[in-house]
């Protein structure tokens, strides 16, 4: 992507490397504010080490990620923690938590240590709960929801940080389609900027207000759905023939891959 601002959550030239190979080589991505961007791409493209990065979990070998414009190690681990949210494929706990249990542990980086919840923690709980539709099940045990509850209990644990930023690596995996049109709409509605990774090329045409394509550790398209996802670029990146047609009021793009000939 091409945009230049230095406010929010910015990837500059961003490179790492593991096992003595490039993961991710001289990676640029400067979300818009309040916008949706999608990142696909291959397995083993780079997507998820450049959320972890964007995350501060991993740092980048050469590069820097900024927020607000300033470098993220500068910023602090908890600064960030309160401005950046991260959502992963799945969550696993052994604890016995409720709902609400799990929804409050988003609060951590806004409270010092050993203080009692305040009430500014309660209401952003209550808030997150209720824009998730979860405030019915508040009190129920994690262990008993579904993949798609537990999916938007992470989002809503997410949410109670008040984030700026959310980022999400596969958070539709192992959900079912309506799980997935689900989870994706309320990403898409809520009032912050969100990096979403997706194997799901129609999801991210649907969802999404721009796409970044990544290949081999490398952004290799970025722009609208409709200016990404194409026919040639599905052929180039995936490597399998595919119909794209414009869908819908938008024209957002609408794939129908086409079987391998024997």
């Amino acid at each position: 992507m091409t945009e230049t601002a230095s406010g929010g959550l910015r990837a500059d030239r961003v490179s790492r490397e593991a096992g003595g190979r490039l993961v991710l080589d001289g990676v640029t991505l400067a979300p818009e504010p309040a916008g949706t961007v999608g990142l696909i791409g291959p397995n083993g493209s780079g997507k998820s080490t450049l959320l972890r990065i964007l995350a501060g979990v991993l740092a980048p070998h050469t590069g820097v990620v900024t927020l607000d414009g300033d470098p993220l190690a500068a910023v602090g681990r908890r600064a960030v923690a309160r401005r950046v949210a991260v959502v992963d494929q799945h969550a696993v706990t052994q604890d016995e938590l409720s709902v609400v249990d799990v929804v409050r542990l988003g609060r951590i980086p806004h409270r010092r240590a050993w203080s009692p919840p305040s009430e500014a923690d309660a209401a952003a709980v209550d808030e997150a709960l209720e824009r998730t539709g979860l405030t019915g099940h508040r009190d129920q045990s994690w262990h008993t929801l579904s993949g798609g509850e537990r999916q938007r209990v992470q989002i809503a644990r997410a949410l109670a940080q008040q984030p700026r930023e959310l980022l999400l690596d596969e958070p539709t995996n192992h959900l079912d389609i309506q799980h997935q049109l689900e989870l994706l709409s309320l990403v898409a509605s809520l009032p912050l900027t969100a990096v979403v990774a997706l194997h799901d090329l129609n999801l991210a045409g649907m969802f999404c207000d721009r796409i970044v394509v990544m290949s081999g550790g490398r952004v290799v398209a970025g722009g609208t759905p409709a200016e990404v996802i194409t026919e040639e670029l599905i052929a180039d990146v995936y490597r399998v023939r595919a119909v794209v047609t414009p869908d819908g009021p938008q024209g957002r793009p609408s794939v129908r891959f086409r079987p391998r000939r024997p």
